[in-house]
């Protein structure tokens, strides 16, 4: 689910907006890691984020899980 997140706010910064600064791009081993293929958030991204989107991230800095979902 991060993984569409990811490309949905990617497209949400290549969009301009009028009055704004254009948004700073996101930085691999900052902002986010690729495991297997898939982009995975940091912690440090999604505080800077503000809110937690309740998708049950691996890396979720609010402490939401999915129902059901084991992580080590």
């Amino acid at each position: 689910m991060c993984q569409q997140v990811f490309f949905f706010y990617t497209s949400l910064m290549n969009t301009p907006q009028k009055g704004n600064p254009p948004p700073k791009k996101l930085v691999e081993g900052i902002d986010f890691t690729i495991e297997n293929g898939l982009y995975v958030f940091t912690a440090y991204y999604l505080k800077k984020r503000g809110y937690c989107c309740e998708n049950g991230c691996r890396n979720c800095p609010y402490g939401f899980r999915k129902q059901g979902t084991v992580r080590p």
